[in-house]
């Protein structure tokens, strides 16, 4: 078996660090070298075991399963190994690569990962699309002391505000406005990072592929430096809202406008969510007020949603909060304590109504709104196979976004609140 990294990935071969970090443009050569280095080792003669990984289950079999089987067709050896098309297995042996999801599928919220303590690797294709929680839940199970582990992530730069960014990586502001090049910070001993663009595998590309790449600089330039180029962006891809600006408390003090509240309801899973709105115009004023689990609607002196609106500085019957008309049973409850909880508009296509009308408006929130910070920094349209944004936003992060669309659409429609 002959195999001839291309050099930009031979530390991955020739290194054992804990990490190994993978990020750059399109068709830098990435999954290529990683389904080399699986296939090298599952034919070794040391104890391998290796869990080739995606968000979604289902999405392995088209990626990193079929550059392995085809890493192993390109030196005839597809025979030497029982494939498992079903199971997404390879074993040689008593080495295997195993197909693991971090969801079974797409709609599924919590990862439901059992222990990898046997296994030696983790490949993670786009590692960007999974979150801190699952990342951590993954790493604190793997323990084996029959070998070396290594967990290589391969991905496409995150925006600057990604979770694996702000672990592993420092920013250096770049020639082109909005973009970041990065470096993994000093601290990162046990890590390796390598960087890579078509550029650096420009020998194994159709140069109509070559042309095509370079023609987005023009077209689509966002495209362009983030996804052919490799730089980090300032904001998330697909993030729904780019321009909202952040103002001091005290400015939102002394608007002279009436107040009005938007409500998320939570209780485990998400936090309930409060914001105080204030409208003039095309614009919108936000201040997050409550941001918080674990709490009953009532009757639960001091640890449910009626006692924090007191507490707060809310009125009963004249402050007005609207609320996710999705839960008439805690609107109800609410409205039985004297509170005016009114239910926000709904239909069929709600959702991206309210955000298309927050789109047109000028929306500042207070500095010491961080929840909402996060959240308007994060929320993003998902994305389709070719990494653009599609019209369905992703219902993560956005509890206090939520609230402040509640309110912002329900005032539209139900009559516009003005000066004090």
């Amino acid at each position: 078996m002959k195999i001839t990294p291309s050099k930009l990935y031979k530390p991955l071969f020739l290194e054992k660090p804990r990490y190994i970090i993978c990020i750059g443009g399109r068709a830098s050569g990435r999954s290529y070298a990683a389904s080399q280095y699986a296939m090298l080792q599952l034919l070794s003669a040391k104890y391998f075991r290796c869990a080739i990984m995606r968000f979604v289950l289902g999405d392995i079999r088209n990626s990193i399963f079929q550059e392995i089987r085809d890493r192993l067709e390109e030196q005839e050896l597809e025979t030497k190994v029982e494939i498992r098309e079903n199971t997404l297995e390879f074993k040689y042996g008593n080495n295997k690569i195993n197909g693991i999801g971090f969801r079974k599928s797409s709609g599924d919220q919590k990862s439901k990962l059992k222990s990898l303590a046997s296994y030696t690797t983790v490949i993670i294709e786009e590692a960007d699309e999974i979150c801190q929680e699952d990342f951590q839940q993954l790493d604190d199970s793997l323990r084996t002391i029959k070998s070396d582990i290594t967990v290589i992530l391969l991905l496409n730069p995150p925006d600057k505000n990604h979770w694996i960014i702000k672990r592993w990586f420092n920013l250096v502001k770049s020639d082109v406005d909005g973009y970041y090049n990065f470096e993994l910070k000093s601290t990162e001993k046990d890590a390796i990072f390598i960087h890579g663009t078509y550029l650096d595998n420009v020998a194994n590309l159709n140069q109509k592929t070559v042309d095509n790449f370079e023609k987005y600089k023009d077209r689509n330039p966002d495209h362009y430096y983030n996804m052919i180029k490799g730089l980090v962006s300032e904001g998330a891809r697909g993030r729904i809202f780019k321009d909202w600006k952040i103002i001091p408390d005290k400015e939102f003090d002394e608007l002279p406008y009436d107040s009005y509240y938007g409500l998320d309801f939570g209780y485990s899973g998400h936090p309930a969510a409060l914001t105080e709105i204030k409208e003039h115009n095309e614009n919108v004023w936000c201040r997050e007020i409550l941001y918080e689990v674990g709490l009953t609607n009532t009757g639960c002196k001091g640890n449910d949603l009626s006692s924090r609106f007191e507490d707060l500085g809310l009125e009963k019957g004249s402050s007005v909060i609207y609320a996710d008309s999705a839960e008439p049973k805690s609107i109800e409850e609410l409205r039985n304590d004297d509170w005016d909880v009114r239910p926000a508009p709904k239909g069929p296509d709600s959702v991206r109504a309210g955000i298309k009308l927050l789109q047109g408006r000028n929306v500042f929130y207070t500095e010491s709104s961080t929840n909402i910070d996060n959240e308007a920094q994060n929320y993003k349209w998902a994305l389709d196979k070719n990494k653009e944004p599609t019209n369905k936003p992703i219902k993560e992060l956005d509890d206090a976004l939520d609230s402040i669309r509640y309110g912002v659409y329900s005032n539209l429609n139900q009559g516009f609140i003005g000066f004090v």
